[in-house]
């Protein structure tokens, strides 16, 4: 998710049938359809939640986590209850409802004490760790330790181990260390790029151009943001389009290329129209007429 900000790094109810183990002789049920209905949908259901918050569309996804977290409630499934959860706060924290944010990545916590597994429980905390940084809750230095710490433990999962690289990433580029924060946010891209996970590889890009920009190299992050288009122009991920654009916009107009920068700003502003979202397209406005 294009989260943060570019100059500034630091961003159903279903009812359930139960059938008693003696209503059949073999050791298994032998209609696993009638047991095995909402983990399946939970499970599913939590990827495309995340391929829409990818795409900026928060509400949408937000309304899909909520009811696959009453799924996963509802049969009592840790493991499922601890990862909705953790999508839920990222979508929370995009809104702005950073308190509920906070409150979602703490119960996924609980939750993860309870199912012994070390690498959902380092997730947790990798994710709540994020949260700090992004809004200043924490020292970097502090959230840099934490991460590197528990990103041991994550091992099985490739997405998680991306989001790992991915803050790591992020705290260094708060503290400055350019070289090392693109060498983190290139791990994560490798993973995306090999799994085929268009949307966070996009984003990878735009991270990288902030970093790039941040340390002085703009003509790279130009280049960084041109990857990140290209990428989101593949899948038809109008949100992050828009999100490169202003990107754009900022770099040109940082080095001086005022009718550069104005182009970009108002193929940002018209892709942010067409989609409905005025708050941003009103921010675009915003840098226009700065």
């Amino acid at each position: 998710m294009k989260s943060v900000c570019f100059s500034n790094i630091c961003i159903w109810f279903f009812a359930i049938i139960f059938f008693p183990a003696f209503l059949s002789c073999s050791t298994s049920p032998k209609d696993t359809g009638d047991v095995y209905i909402l983990r399946p949908q939970a499970e599913e259901g939590l990827e495309s939640a995340n391929k829409e918050a990818a795409k900026g569309n928060f509400e949408i996804a937000l309304s899909l986590l909520t009811g696959y977290k009453r799924n996963a409630i509802i049969t009592d499934d840790i493991s499922l209850i601890v990862r909705v959860c953790l999508s839920r706060g990222n979508v929370l924290f995009s809104l702005g409802r950073i308190d509920e944010a906070f409150q979602e990545w703490d119960y996924a916590l609980g939750e993860a004490l309870l199912t012994g597994d070390q690498e959902l429980l380092s997730v947790s905390r990798i994710f709540y760790a994020r949260g700090n940084l992004l809004s200043g809750k924490a020292p970097v230095q502090s959230v840099l330790d934490e991460v590197n710490r528990e990103s041991v433990n994550v091992k099985k999962n490739r997405l998680y181990i991306a989001f790992s690289w991915q803050v790591k990433g992020l705290a260094l580029s708060e503290l400055e260390r350019w070289n090392e924060a693109e060498t983190a946010m290139k791990q994560s891209l490798a993973i995306h790029d090999k799994d085929k996970r268009l949307e966070n590889a996009a984003y990878d890009w735009y991270i990288i151009a902030s970093i790039r920009s941040l340390a002085g190299n703009t003509a790279g992050a130009l280049q960084a943001l041109d990857m990140s288009i290209a990428i989101d122009r593949r899948i038809e991920n109008s949100w992050g389009l828009a999100s490169s654009w202003r990107a754009k916009g900022d770099v040109f107009r940082k080095i001086g290329r005022e009718q550069d920068a104005l182009n970009a700003y108002l193929r940002s502003r018209e892709i942010y129209s067409a989609i409905g979202n005025i708050a941003e397209a009103a921010e675009v406005d915003r840098r226009i007429n700065k």
